[in-house]
């Protein structure tokens, strides 16, 4: 078969992997993904028996969603090694010789990078995008919920538990907080009283007739 020339591994294992990464990436309404099945399946077939064709052929599949897992969930670059591994390890088992392997090998990886260019042909997935603006919403969601707790120590009076020379650190409700004191200069617990919130700065003036 043509696959007997050791570079025609490189090929369509290439375009394989650069079809089924670009169906992720953009959307073709399953063309692309179809196209890069085939490729993948030609290749185990051409190699292997139909049992061993199953599992390699899910080996590769799993390390494909692993990647998409840390990419869009764990964002660690733990779960996408393993899955460019579990890629890498299928068509390098499959292969007949170290030639055909090494080709093989070097298709996953150029046919992953390649089809970042779909994304300059194509209309990006919509998915991505929520989860984009879900990520944004979430952290935007943390940062005002962060800038009311801080709002709501205004009036709040506390302790300062380092010298003040403007910035220190305070006690107020039994939490610790870094604080200036606008300029002036107060003393280690000493009573103060929270002006002013400005974010996450916490400006405190000193509290005259308390020790």
């Amino acid at each position: 078969m043509f696959l007997d020339i050791s570079w025609m591994s490189f090929v369509i294992v290439g375009l394989g992997t650069l079809f089924m990464v670009g169906e992720l990436l953009v959307n073709m309404r399953g063309l692309s993904a179809i196209l890069g099945f085939g490729f993948i399946a030609i290749y185990f077939l051409n190699y292997l028996e139909p049992g061993m064709f199953i599992i390699m052929l899910i080996i590769y599949l799993i390390g494909l969603l692993l990647i998409i897992i840390d990419g869009k969930v764990i964002n660690d670059g733990t779960l996408a090694t393993i899955g460019a591994l579990c890629m890498i390890f299928s068509v390098g088992f499959s292969s007949p010789n170290w030639t055909a392997g090494l080709y093989a090998i070097s298709g996953v990886i150029i046919g992953g990078v390649s089809s970042l260019f779909f994304l300059k042909v194509f209309p990006k997935r919509k998915m991505w995008g929520k989860l984009a603006l879900l990520d944004q919403l979430t952290e935007e969601k943390g940062y005002s919920t962060m800038n009311k707790t801080y709002k709501s120590l205004i009036g709040h009076e506390g302790i300062t538990l380092t010298d003040m020379h403007p910035v220190g650190t305070v006690r107020i409700n039994q939490q610790d907080y870094s604080a200036v004191s606008n300029g002036q200069w107060i003393e280690k617990n000493k009573a103060i009283v929270v002006k002013q919130v400005d974010g996450t700065k916490i400006l405190v003036e000193p509290i005259y007739n308390k020790k």
